[in-house]
C-alpha cells in the first residue's frame, strides 16, 4: 500500500521530531501494510520553508537509515505548500516539488477556514502547464464544508482532490467524517493518504479507513484509492466517475 500524504521527515515541520520518531514511524507504517511513503512536510505553511533541494536530501537520508535498520518501507519525496499566488513561477525555478518528484501531481493547501478568491483560476492556471494539482484534506476546511459546490466546480474543472483517512475513521468528529463519506460517494476525492504526523495523536489509522470505505461502498472502492497512488507514482492519469454536487438535504446536520 502506497501513503501520498506523511509527514515522516525529521526535525523539519510538525511531524516527527527526530530520526528516532521518523523510524518509529516506518514501523508503525509497516505495520499497517503500507510499503511506499510520500514525504511531504509543509512548505510556506507558518515558519516551514521546505525546498525542493532539502527535501530531497533528507528523504536519501531517512531512506540509508531504513536500510540499515532493515525496515521495508520506501520514502519517496514530496511537498504539502500552502496556496499563494506565484506557485507557478516557483515550480519554473524548482523551489517547489511534486509528488514523487516527476510524477507531475502538485499538493496545495487551502487554509483552514476559507477558500481563496483565486484558487480556481490558479489551479486552472497549474493543468495548463502540465500540472495536476491535488486539494489536501478539504473536507477539514470550514467554506468547503459549508458550501461543498465550490469543491464540486474545482473537480469538475480537472483538480483532483485527498481525504484524509483519520477523517474517514472519525477521528476529527462526526462531522467531518460524515462529509469525507459524502465527498466519496459523491467523486468528489480521489486518493486517502494518512496525513500521519506522529504514531501518537496523528498515526496513520489507514487499516480503519479501509475498514469503514468497505463497509460503507465495498472492497472495490478501497482497491480504487489503492491503484490511484500507484498511478500517482507512475506519472500517470487517475480515472474515476464525473463528480456530483452534495445534495443539500445530507448536510443539513451539519449546522
Amino acid at each position: 500500500m502506497i501513503d501520498i500524504h506523511c509527514h515522516i521527515l525529521p526535525g523539519i515541520d510538525d511531524g516527527a521530531k527526530h530520526t528516532e520518531e521518523s523510524v518509529r514511524m516506518a514501523k508503525a507504517a509497516i505495520a499497517q501494510g503500507i510499503d511506499t511513503i510520500i514525504a511531504t512536510p509543509h512548505h510556506l505553511n507558518g515558519s516551514y520553508t521546505n525546498t525542493k533541494q532539502d527535501i530531497l536530501q533528507m528523504v536519501d537520508s531517512l531512506n540509508n537509515r531504513l536500510q540499515e535498520e532493515n525496515i521495508p518501507l520506501t520514502v519517496l519525496p514530496g511537498q504539502e505548500t500552502r496556496i499563494y499566488g506565484e506557485m507557478i513561477a516557483d515550480l519554473e525555478v524548482g523551489a517547489l516539488l511534486p509528488l514523487n518528484e516527476t510524477s507531475g501531481y502538485l499538493f496545495v493547501e487551502l487554509p483552514s477556514n476559507h477558500v481563496p478568491r483565486y484558487t480556481k483560476q490558479l489551479m486552472f492556471d497549474l493543468q495548463m502547464q502540465g500540472i495536476k494539482p491535488i486539494i489536501v484534506h478539504p473536507e477539514r476546511n470550514k467554506e468547503l464544508l459549508e458550501n461543498p459546490n465550490i469543491l464540486f466546480d474545482l473537480v469538475r474543472d480537472g483538480t483532483l482532490t485527498q481525504v484524509t483517512a483519520g477523517s474517514v475513521a472519525g477521528k476529527f468528529g462526526k462531522k467531518i467524517k460524515k462529509f469525507s463519506l459524502q465527498l466519496i460517494e459523491s467523486n468528489l476525492t480521489h486518493f486517502i493518504a494518512t496525513d500521519a504526523h506522529n504514531t501518537t495523536s496523528r498515526g496513520f489509522v489507514m487499516q480503519e479507513a479501509n475498514s469503514v470505505i468497505k463497509d460503507e461502498f465495498g472492497s472495490s472502492m478501497v482497491y480504487w484509492f489503492m491503484e490511484n497512488t500507484q498511478f500517482l507514482i507512475n506519472g500517470e492519469n487517475v480515472v474515476g466517475e464525473a463528480p456530483e454536487k452534495i445534495k443539500k438535504k445530507k448536510i443539513l446536520g451539519f449546522f
